[in-house]
Parts: structure tokens; C-alpha cells; sequence
């Protein structure tokens, strides 16, 4: 009896070694470079080369687009970056550039839940700021077997099935004020828009109803009554609770408007009166900067849309 017990561990323990193998870097790494070589070819992509960084063991590919300049990156570097990836098994796409910002340091990108290839393709491959980059990121190097998300994986869009290798584009801004005003101004081009007038800070602004005020009669010591929006460049609203009730304003400081950014105290200020309607396209600087704010819903780094309509202006 002792023996056939010993007998039937031992063929349990192989038979959970051989599972094990499955997993083993040399046969996902054959999988990944069998879907990897696929891709391409179905996809008829060129010009890709194979990442021989540290002896030819990441299995990455990639393809440089505009190479950067200036000193190379460190994982110690803070870095803004824009990109879009998609699986290769076609149920997740994201390829939206407005939505899909990152700003932090290199190093804490697989922290911010992005992943380990490409954090290493930016380091060793992309290397400059400026530089821009399409990557293929084998599974192994991208969330494994167990994938990414929530949801089921017949959902498209929901998550990321497990040893799903992927497809990034990859741009790491050097000079981003000169990438908010070609967002801007991309924006306006597609969207047939008219009428707006550039100001020296990089603020554009429409006067859609002249007012019966005088511009200039909103400063620090004013009570603004007005209803407006905000959105993201894409549409996405991210403030329309003062849509159709009015909104106050109050000063607080020398500074400028209560609870305002800079784009938008600019474009009052400046441009605003009593009964005027303005719609302002506003650079990142003059927003929220590098900060993501409200949970998600105003990634880094975004130029903002405001449209406002005074009702309103008082003196204190």
C-alpha cells in the first residue's frame, strides 16, 4: 500500500510539473513570437525590427517613427506620454490620444498599471524625448496569462485576455507646450471651427455674443454670474453642473478668480462682459497642468474647452 501511494505521488508531482511547462519562458516565448510573426505578416507591416537590447531576450519589435533629442532617458526622468494600444486578438482597442495620457517617471510606469515592455522599450529603445514609436509587445512582456482588466474576455474593450501580445503607439512629449497648441489646433481643423483668435499665452478664445458690458469690468474685485461647460477634446464633459444653473464667482485672492484656472481667468478678464457668450480652447499650462484631476475624468497634461455665457458682473 505504502508503495502505491509513493507511486501515485510521483505521477502526481510530474503531472504538475508537466503543467508547469506550459508556462516556462521558452514555450510562451515560442507562442509569442509565432502571433508576433503573424501580426505582421497579416497586418503588412515594415520597416519593424526585433529589440536586441541585453543579448536578444525580449522578444519586442518596433519601429521608430520620429527619433528625439536631447540627453537620454533615465528611469529617474519625469516624462509626459501619449499613446494608443490594441490587442491582437481584436476585442481591446484604445486608440484614443486625448484620453490616453501618462505623467509620471519612467520608473513608475508598471506601477501605473502600464506595461513591462513598454516601460523598457521607452528606456532602451525610444530613448529621447520628442522621439515617437509603434511597438509590438510580446505577452510575456505585456500582462501575462492572467491579463488585464475586468470583465469577461468575449466583451470587446472590457479587458485584456491573458497571453495577449500587443500593439502600441508611443509618443514621449519634449516641448509640451508646442504639442497642446498642435492638439488645438488639430482640433479646430477637424472640427471645421471658425473664428478663434490666438492669444500671446497660447489661449484661443470665440466670441460668440458680444456683451452689453464692457470687457475689461471682470477683475478681482467682480462677482461673476454665469453658466457653462467644460470638456476634454474629445467631447467628454467633465463639468456641466453649471450647464443651465448660473454659477458665482467670488474673489479670494489677488491672484485671480475663485476656483478658476488660468485659461479661463485669461479669457474672462480679457476678453468677457456682461451678457457675453465665449467659448475658450485653453493649453494644458493653463488648466490643470500635469495633474489628473476629478478621479480620472481630466487626464494629465489636457487642453480644455469652456464655453460660458455671463449673466452677470458686480463689483464687490
Amino acid at each position: 500500500m505504502k508503495l502505491k501511494i509513493f507511486t501515485f505521488l510521483l505521477i502526481a508531482v510530474a503531472g504538475l510539473s508537466s503543467c508547469r511547462k506550459d508556462v516556462q519562458d521558452i514555450d510562451i516565448k515560442q507562442y509569442d513570437e509565432q502571433q508576433i510573426q503573424n501580426w505582421i505578416a497579416s497586418n503588412s507591416l515594415t520597416g519593424f525590427v526585433r529589440d536586441t537590447t541585453g543579448g536578444d531576450t525580449t522578444g519586442m519589435y518596433y519601429k521608430i517613427i520620429n527619433p528625439g533629442t536631447g540627453a537620454q532617458l533615465e528611469y529617474s526622468d519625469q516624462i509626459a506620454l501619449v499613446f494608443t494600444l490594441k490587442s491582437f486578438d481584436g476585442k481591446y482597442t484604445s486608440a484614443d490620444t486625448i484620453a490616453n495620457h501618462f505623467y509620471d517617471y519612467l520608473g513608475h510606469l508598471t506601477q501605473d498599471g502600464l506595461p513591462k515592455g513598454l516601460q523598457s522599450a521607452i528606456h532602451n529603445l525610444l530613448k529621447y524625448k520628442g522621439a515617437s514609436m509603434r511597438l509590438l509587445i510580446p505577452s510575456r512582456l505585456a500582462y501575462g496569462k492572467s491579463g488585464y482588466g475586468s470583465g469577461s474576455i468575449t466583451n470587446v474593450n472590457t479587458r485584456i485576455a491573458g497571453n495577449q501580445s500587443l500593439e502600441y503607439y508611443v509618443h514621449v512629449i519634449d516641448k509640451q507646450a508646442d504639442y497642446d497648441d498642435l492638439v488645438i489646433r488639430n482640433f479646430i481643423t477637424a472640427n471645421s471651427l471658425t473664428g478663434y483668435l490666438k492669444t500671446a499665452s497660447g489661449v484661443y478664445y470665440k466670441t460668440v455674443t458680444p456683451g452689453t458690458g464692457t470687457i475689461g469690468e471682470i477683475n478681482d474685485l467682480s462677482v461673476v454670474t454665469a453658466t457653462y461647460t467644460g470638456a476634454l477634446l474629445n467631447g467628454t464633459a467633465f463639468d456641466e453642473a453649471s450647464k443651465t444653473t448660473a454659477y458665482t464667482f467670488t474673489p479670494v485672492s489677488s491672484d485671480g478668480i475663485a476656483g478658476l484656472i488660468k485659461g479661463v481667468q485669461e479669457g474672462l478678464k480679457e476678453h468677457a462682459a456682461a451678457g457675453t457668450s465665449i467659448s475658450l480652447l485653453i493649453p494644458s499650462g493653463l488648466g490643470y497642468g500635469n495633474v489628473a484631476q476629478s478621479t480620472g475624468l481630466i487626464p494629465a497634461f489636457s487642453p480644455l474647452k469652456f464655453e460660458f455665457q455671463i449673466t452677470t458682473v458686480t463689483s464687490l
